[in-house]
């Protein structure tokens, strides 16, 4: 009897003291508890996202990739999915769960290791606001009272609301709202049963059951879920065995979206940035771009494809690169070889890096990452079968350890193919306003952020002609001006250095030709002697009230020519002003910024033609310019743009020295746009490739698009324009009053025209 009342004793008094202990652990703990009435007023750091002008996602910018939604936004299946796999006591208890602490521990001592954690919905909150990650007996006391406090001052929506947005799921995302985007490219609002059990088995390891690094153990997780999502009569066993065979699509890449338009969203980040700093990319801030997503993935395609039918015309250039893959080893040895040699090699939108293993019997095996393995033989050798020929050189042999590029043909199977060294420009404009409603600064972002519409100076060959026409028009000459088409050569005390002896692209020399048709044909040594009539000093200032800068277009009689250099968006922004009836507009492409509430921060207010937008040209000479360059179109070097069926269009193509350049400027009463291609380190095209063959199909196929809901519209003459048969004139460049023949000008030495 003694002995039990010791052993009560002693348990009475054990009982006591921990009580006491943990009455004075609490009330150490308390007062140093933070303010959790806080929570109420949630202001997460929100990254900068960039849109297009119709509501499409282009761009975030930011340490955190989060959205915030609130509880009566999410789906059910969602939050039960969430509940299954977290706390499916979550409405019952008050914070703390001590049957699920009990299981817990119960799962632990069998296990012999912590199997379990016990830890709530609302103590994961609690941790995840306030305290670190560290495991420590007394974080565990201060994770107990926050929970206990949260539960006594938040109700149980907003508890849950907080964690959906806070939890970090992977990727840089933090919140079920933004990880939907960026697994599943989707809205949370459209996210299925299945793709809900996937996200949230997100939180228990956001790596391990990350569905892109690891998609069997996800796979495993997710089915897990979906089986206690069953027991707990959440879904019906139905919705179960579809859920199962659901085929997930997971976005490949981070930094996928469903419209490529990285080039842009980096423009507005920068723009941002100076305006905001830091700021800009954790305050919500939501910009709204000019450009529209229909525009944009047609303007993308079209130049993507251009560039890589270019490439492939141009033969099989090997391998990216030769590794060294280990022999013999383990399965995971390999994998980890071809992992370690594709890390620094992105995929390229539809171009697959991937590693060749083995090379047998008109056979290619490769590898991609996680251990994915193809085979490629048949029509998918074709374009690399010189790289399989042991009589081709070294370095455009196939074998182990080859880095090479996988596409999908037409039927489904893979071909070797390889990603284009050359690159290209595209952009354009709305005429009106300046407006940027498409651009591709380049191939590929991840491969070079070098924007080519913005920063790459180029020779614009033909396409600054119209200009140097436009000024003499305003000189007195017209479309019907007769000027030689003469062969021209400049001695070395003209030019100042060497001899100039400059030629017409197809080296054909008709004598006397229209102006018009020399336009539309391109020639030469029409638009020298017109620069050298009218003075290369005035065609310089000419061109720069069009935005053309002066110092990179120089007053020589080469600037007729176009050896100056002009950006594509310069250039677009010069057609627009021939479009537009004479006006200068400056491009932009942000076009409103809007707070994390979606209060209005900025909106763009362009200057518009017609309104208060400079005139640059009299109305006048624009027409009688914009009449010259439908000519181009009709009968000259841009007439594959009648394809397009329309009468309104005008453009003009243009190739630099050596096929260096190729472009197209082209518009429509409503849109300007360039075309552009070329390598970053000039070099050849080839002797064959001009800006008809090369920019002017990316004209074209994006044009198709841009316009397909657009009435023809036929630009009207203003007043002052006179009609004589097929000619337009001014009261000033009427015939006997204006310039009818262009004499040889003083300091050229003219051959005879010679006719083929």
């Amino acid at each position: 009897m003694r002995l039990l009342i010791k052993i009560l004793l002693t348990a009475s008094f054990g009982l006591v003291s921990l009580i006491a202990l943990a009455a004075l652990v609490v009330s150490l703990a308390s007062p140093r508890l933070p303010e959790v009435l806080a929570l109420s007023d949630y202001r997460p750091k929100l990254p900068l996202r960039v849109m297009t002008a119709d509501g499409v996602l282009i761009g975030e910018f930011g340490e955190e990739r989060r959205s915030v939604v609130r509880y009566n936004e999410v789906p059910k299946s969602l939050i039960n999915a969430i509940l299954a796999a977290e706390d499916d006591r979550f409405f019952e208890h008050s914070g703390i769960d001590m049957m699920g602490i009990l299981r817990s521990a119960g799962a632990n001592l069998a296990s012999v290791r912590k199997a379990q954690g016990g830890s709530t919905i609302t103590m994961q909150v609690a941790r995840n606001f306030y305290l670190s990650s560290d495991k420590t007996f007394l974080r565990k006391i201060f994770e107990v009272l926050l929970a206990l406090d949260i539960e006594r001052k938040l109700t149980k929506q907003q508890i849950l609301e907080l964690y959906i947005n806070q939890i970090y799921l992977g990727r840089r995302a933090y919140g079920f709202a933004s990880a939907a985007q960026i697994y599943f490219g989707k809205p949370i609002q459209k996210l299925t049963i299945a793709e809900s059990a996937m996200l949230a088995g997100l939180p228990k390891a956001p790596s391990a059951f990350n569905p892109v690094v690891n998609p069997r153990r996800a796979k495993a997780r997710q089915e897990y879920i979906l089986g206690r999502m069953v027991k707990l009569e959440m879904i019906s066993n139905g919705q179960f065995v579809t859920a199962l065979k659901e085929q997930l699509r997971v976005v490949g890449r981070s930094d996928d979206y469903a419209i490529n338009a990285a080039y842009l969203a980096e423009m507005v980040r920068q723009q941002l940035y100076s305006q905001f700093q830091e700021d800009a990319y954790n305050r919500g801030l939501t910009v709204f771009t000019t450009i529209r997503a229909d525009e944009q993935r047609a303007a993308h395609l079209a130049l993507r494809t251009a560039l890589i039918d270019f490439d492939r015309r141009q033969g099989w250039r090997g391998p990216e690169a030769r590794v060294e893959l280990p022999s013999g080893g383990s399965a995971e040895d390999l994998e980890d070889a071809v992992e370690d040699a594709l890390a620094d090699r992105p995929d390229s939108d539809g171009l697959f890096a991937a590693v060749v293993t083995s090379t047998l019997n008109n056979e290619v095996r490769v590898m991609r990452p996680r251990g994915r393995e193809f085979t490629v033989s048949g029509d998918g050798l074709k374009f690399a079968a010189k790289g399989l020929d042991p009589k081709s050189p070294d370095g455009l042999q196939i074998r182990r350890g080859a880095v090479v590029r996988l596409s999908l043909m037409s039927s489904g199977e893979w071909e070797i193919t390889q990603t284009p060294l050359v690159e290209g420009a595209f952009v354009a404009l709305h005429n009106e306003t300046g407006a940027v409603r498409a651009l591709v600064g380049g191939f590929d972002f991840r491969r070079s952020k070098f924007n080519h519409v913005t920063q790459a100076y180029r020779q614009p060959g033909s396409t600054i002609k119209p200009f140097i026409y436009a000024a003499a028009l305003e000189r007195g000459y017209s479309g019907s001006s007769m000027i030689n088409d003469a062969p021209v050569s400049f001695d070395a005390a003209i030019t100042g250095g060497v001899e100039w002896k400059p030629r017409n692209y197809d080296e054909v020399y008709d004598g006397p030709i229209s102006l018009r048709q020399a336009l539309a044909r391109s020639k030469n040594m029409v638009s020298i002697r017109l620069l050298s009539a009218i003075g290369p000093r005035y065609g310089q200032s000419y061109l720069s009230r069009f935005g053309f800068e002066s110092a990179k277009n120089p007053p020589y009689l080469t600037l007729a020519l176009g050896a100056g250099a002009v950006t594509p968006m310069q250039m677009a922004a010069g057609y627009a002003a021939i479009a537009n009836g004479g006006f200068r507009v400056t491009p932009y492409f942000i076009d409103r910024v809007l707070d994390e509430h979606g209060g209005l921060i900025s909106q763009t207010e362009p200057a518009r033609a017609r309104g208060d937008a400079p005139r640059i040209m009299d109305e006048r000479y624009a027409f009688l310019i914009h009449n010259l360059l439908q000519e181009v179109i009709r009968s000259g070097t841009g007439r594959k743009a009648l394809s397009l069926g329309r009468a309104d269009l005008a453009g003009k193509t243009g190739t630099t020295n050596d096929a260096q350049d190729a472009w197209f400027a082209g518009y429509q009463s409503q849109l300007s746009a360039v075309s552009w291609v070329g390598y970053d380190q000039p070099r050849s095209l080839g002797e064959r490739e001009t800006g008809g063959g090369l920019a002017l199909p990316v004209w074209i196929s994006f044009m198709s698009e841009a316009l397909k809901k657009v009435p023809v519209t036929q630009r009207q003459a203003p007043p002052g324009i006179v009609r004589l048969g097929n000619e337009f004139y001014t009261s000033a460049n009427l015939p006997g009053v204006g310039v009818d023949t262009l004499d040889i000008p003083p300091g050229l030495n003219e051959a005879a025209a010679t006719k083929p």
